[in-house]
């Protein structure tokens, strides 16, 4: 009787998510686990799942609560996105997490904003996302910074004058990211030869072709870590001189695989350098040597991805904004969001007015082809 008078009441006063009696707050996850960017999206996970096996409660409001990941696998597409999405607003999340790759994060975009409920993207750096919107924050960088940092270092450090750029046409990280290295690339006084690829591509022996043809110093391409294995293997195949250049996504030890052994330089940006924080990185290795499927969705082995350290932040985020809104209601926890602040593994994380982390450098990194490691070329930042 006191079951169903507690039900009775939870409809009578609009409790979002009544099954919260129960003490468990649920935390979306919003990301890929097929797909082009499968691999990237699971490494993005890990970082979740480790933080939650950390920190598997929170108190909200003087309760303790336990805090339960739901996943929703979006595809890697935007077509797929929206189902998952809703999705996740029907299990009664109090907050999303992701996603990694732009263009999912904001075809979901809409369906969390009508639910009233909050997301928080680790890793999707295109200023789309946020824009025009007050329910998507974000701790990464954003891709104008993160495109300015890889033209200055092409122009500057590699004495770059002539760039090939290519990416996935209608994918909206690449392309974005490819427009502000183009656009300031340019502006140094570079000349940027610009081309795309159809979506599903596995032959880019013409384009390697055509960046040689032109006497390109680098190729920049910010795709899938499934586009960029191909790349690399074909690349090195072809014997081509210039550096491949990279964003965030290519920060997997899937792409180191692909590169170790070969003729080929491999340089990108991201968020973290292995090694920047020893208490985490001995944690999460740990972690994950001592589960077979977490090591199997790291690729194999216990390298550390970055997006994995912002998935881990992205998670205590989240915590901090259900501590700080005293409920596990989505637009509490939204209301709350904005003046939240955190130090995590990846630094300091902080929003601005558009929810956008407060980001002033990157992580400049290269493949060592020979130990099969990423190698810390630079800490860089933009005036």
């Amino acid at each position: 009787m006191k079951k169903l008078l507690l039900a009775v009441l939870c409809l009578a006063l609009l409790i979002p998510a009544c099954v919260l009696a129960d003490g468990t707050v649920k935390i979306g996850v919003f990301e890929p686990a097929s797909g082009d960017s499968g691999a990237g999206g699971k490494q993005e996970m890990l970082g979740m799942q480790y933080a939650n096996k950390e920190c598997p409660t929170v108190e909200i409001g003087g309760e303790t609560y336990n805090v339960e990941l739901v996943y929703a696998d979006n595809g890697s597409s935007t077509d797929k996105a929206p189902s998952a999405a809703q999705q996740l607003v029907s299990s009664n999340v109090s907050v999303v997490l992701g996603s990694y790759g732009s263009g999912v994060s904001i075809a979901g975009s809409k369906y969390f904003e009508e639910a009233k409920i909050p997301a928080i993207g680790a890793s999707c750096t295109n200023p789309q996302v946020t824009l025009g919107n007050s329910h998507y924050f974000r701790i990464c960088f954003l891709d104008p910074f993160q495109g300015t940092v890889m033209a200055n270092y092409a122009f500057k450090e590699l004495g770059a004058k002539v760039a090939y750029v290519l990416a996935e046409l209608g994918n909206d990280y690449d392309v974005g990211l490819a427009h502000y290295f183009q656009e300031t690339f340019e502006a140094l006084g570079g000349q940027v030869i610009s081309d795309t690829f159809p979506t599903g591509t596995s032959d880019f022996t013409s384009y390697l072709t055509n960046a040689a043809m032109y006497s390109a110093d680098v190729f920049f391409c910010p795709v899938s870590i499934a586009y960029s294995t191909q790349i690399i293997e074909q690349a090195a195949g072809q014997n081509v001189t210039f550096p491949i250049l990279g964003g965030d996504t290519l920060d997997s030890n899937v792409v180191v695989n692909a590169a170790r052994g070969k003729n080929v330089t491999v340089t990108i940006s991201t968020f973290y350098q292995e090694g920047a924080n020893q208490t985490f990185d001995e944690g999460f290795k740990a972690w994950l040597n001592s589960d077979s499927e977490a090591l199997t969705n790291n690729g194999g082995n216990d390298m550390i991805s970055a997006v994995s350290v912002m998935g881990y932040d992205s998670y205590y985020t989240a915590i901090e904004a259900l501590k700080a809104a005293g409920s596990t209601d989505g637009a509490a926890v939204m209301a709350a969001l904005p003046s939240v602040t955190l130090d995590g593994v990846s630094g300091h994380i902080a929003f601005n007015e558009t929810g956008d982390a407060i980001r002033t450098s990157a992580f400049i990194k290269t493949v060592d082809t020979n130990t099969g490691d990423w190698k810390f070329v630079a800490e860089q930042t933009v005036e």
